[in-house]
């Protein structure tokens, strides 16, 4: 590759991908921490396990009664948890999104109403200000942040619009004086009840117009800003979650967040960088529970051995440790993309969202399996883990709601090209040189698909040759998604924007090769720090992986043409005109 390749940060490693191009340069070398963050950061962790190491039958007492106490905040500030992301100058830590994922990991090993609400504070809440505040903003702000005597919380959902945020209802109507006056309410805000500090999303335009949002720094103290009582939730019930409400809020001009009418673009800014604490905190979940289960895998006697020599019950710590160990992996790479300067990495944002999220779901459900009856019981955290990770597959953009933007921004990027290449051969006898040029491109570039070569980056050949049988693998499945993708166009045309289930099969297969190729980068990295023998279960994890994704990635492909879609759609909407279940049997 050459230089210009290795520093060009427009480069989308997902997006490429599915134009059969692989920009390996992105993801290889494996990203490490300079030494001194990793100084800092192993600091910060050990105060973490100091503060929250012995602290279990809180975390329970405190899950029941639905509450973290004032004097255990006042302990989180103390211990400079607020100001992780915040300059040094203004008191903070100013990590990296590296580090800073890391720090979420350690502290939801513990429990995952901590990290949200120091995470909700730091990946949302201010999010926007370290994004897009100006620099009297920061000055005025940076310092009560830090300290945590301002905590922060990310206003956006409404009882109306949840993954549809271009149909926000809270208004915000401009002055003569530049001032606004807010109008409306926010629902289920996380830190909602002890936030001083709520970045908050407004029309700013006509409301029969959609998309026309700006975004405000909004404090408790304005005139007309309230919030209600503690929501009572299924899990994560210690951390803070209320509505907010804002009647005849004067918002200062000087609060507005960016640019006027440009919110939306501020508000998937924010969730897009932020996503490396929520995976961060669902890696660290994970390793909390696989310590747990592998614990009681070896102290559980049944039929006169421990449960965990029963071939079932290693399947299940097996696939644990995979699944962790590729979400570390995707969540760490996507961390670095943001910290190395990286313009376009919201499509590998949200797949790490959307794997870790479901990863540590599984794994949830394996650790309270192999626990049995007592899993079931209150006594120990597995029932409360559950519940706690529940809401990841739901907040900061459903999965679903992922899925199918992951899927139609490959899907768009391949139109395009489409698009360009029909409008050049309309003109073809007027510029025969240029039209036929683009035909040529486009048919090398399917030839490529379909024979490996001529493609200007198609070889994974920075993968160790330890794992090279599994790199050709990976190499033969991006040039079918490339014909997936040109296939799922050609079929659909305009109408796929409907055909949400085939966007589905796409964005699983997107999703996969995306946490393979992090896989491969770490484990790469691994062998050429240590070598062969000392990695050589990090090499079996890969090439499980390998083996799980090529089962995944050919069945759907092969669902593609041969699908029962359209069954399983009438079923639902013979189930919404019955308003429910027909057949039973009495």
């Amino acid at each position: 590759m050459t230089t210009e390749t290795k520093t060009d940060k427009s480069k989308s490693f997902v997006r490429s991908l599915c134009a059969g191009e692989i920009e390996q340069d992105v993801l290889f070398p494996y990203p490490e921490l300079d030494p001194d963050a990793r100084e800092t950061l192993v600091q910060v962790l050990d105060a973490i396990d100091s503060l929250l190491g012995d602290r279990e039958a809180d975390f329970r007492a405190w899950d029941a009664a639905g509450e973290m106490p004032k004097a255990f905040l006042e302990e989180l500030r103390q211990f400079g948890l607020f100001g992780l992301i915040v300059p040094e100058e203004h008191g903070g830590l100013n990590l990296g999104n590296m580090a800073y994922s890391r720090v979420l990991q350690q502290i939801a090993r513990h429990d995952a109403s901590v990290a949200l609400t120091i995470g909700a504070h730091s990946s949302i809440g201010m999010r926007g200000l370290k994004l897009f505040g100006t620099d009297e903003q920061k000055q005025r702000y940076y310092d009560k942040l830090a300290t945590g005597e301002m905590i922060a919380a990310f206003c956006l959902t409404e009882p109306g619009a949840g993954s549809d945020a271009a149909s926000l209802r809270t208004r915000a109507e401009e002055q003569k004086d530049g001032s606004y006056i807010l109008n409306g309410s926010k629902i289920w805000i996380t830190n909602g009840g002890i936030a001083d500090f709520f970045t908050v999303f407004a029309k700013t335009g006509d409301l029969q117009e959609r998309g026309r949002l700006s975004a405000f720094i909004v404090t408790r103290d304005m005139e007309g800003v309230s919030v209600s009582e503690h929501e009572d939730k299924m899990g994560i019930r210690a951390s803070s979650t209320t509505s907010v409400f804002f009647e005849d809020v004067k918002v200062p001009k000087e609060n507005l967040l960016g640019p006027p009418n440009n919110g939306f673009k501020v508000a998937m800014n924010i969730l897009n960088a932020g996503r490396s604490g929520l995976g961060g905190g669902c890696v660290g979940g994970m390793k909390g529970l696989i310590k747990r289960a592998t614990q009681h895998a070896t102290e559980r006697k049944q039929f006169g051995q421990a449960i965990g020599e029963f071939g079932l019950i290693k399947q299940k710590i097996g696939h644990m440790i995979v699944d962790c160990y590729a979400a570390e992996a995707c969540v760490t790479v996507v961390a670095a993309l943001y910290d190395s300067g990286y313009t376009d990495s919201s499509v590998e944002a949200a797949i790490s969202k959307v794997f870790a999220t479901e990863a540590l779901w599984r794994t949830a459900d394996e650790a309270l399996q192999i626990a049995g009856g007592s899993g079931y019981m209150r006594e120990l955290p597995y029932e409360r883990v559950m519940r706690d990770c529940r809401i990841n597959r739901i907040f900061e953009g459903t999965n679903e709601i992922l899925r199918l933007y992951i899927a139609l921004t490959a899907l768009n990027d391949v139109g395009r090209s489409l698009r360009e290449m029909s409008s050049s051969l309309k003109g073809i006898f007027d510029d025969p040189i240029k039209g036929f040029g683009v035909l040529y491109e486009y048919a090398a570039r399917r030839a490529a698909w379909a024979t490996g070569v001529g493609a200007r980056a198609h070889t994974l050949s920075m993968v160790h040759l330890a794992l090279r049988p599994q790199a050709e693998m990976f190499e033969d499945l991006t040039r079918d998604l490339a014909g997936m993708v040109d296939r799922i166009l050609r079929k659909h045309g305009k109408n796929i924007i409907g055909k949400q289930l085939a966007s589905r099969r796409l964005a699983d297969v997107m999703i996969d090769l995306f946490v393979l190729a992090c896989t491969f980068s770490r484990v790469t990295h691994s062998i050429e720090a240590k070598g062969v023998d000392a990695a050589a279960k990090e090499i079996d994890i890969a090439r499980v992986l390998a083996g799980q994704v090529h089962g995944r990635v050919t069945r759907n492909f092969r669902k593609i043409d041969d699908n029962d879609d359209e069954l399983v759609k009438d079923l639902a909407t013979h189930a919404y005109e019955a308003e429910g279940y027909s057949w039973d049997t009495i």
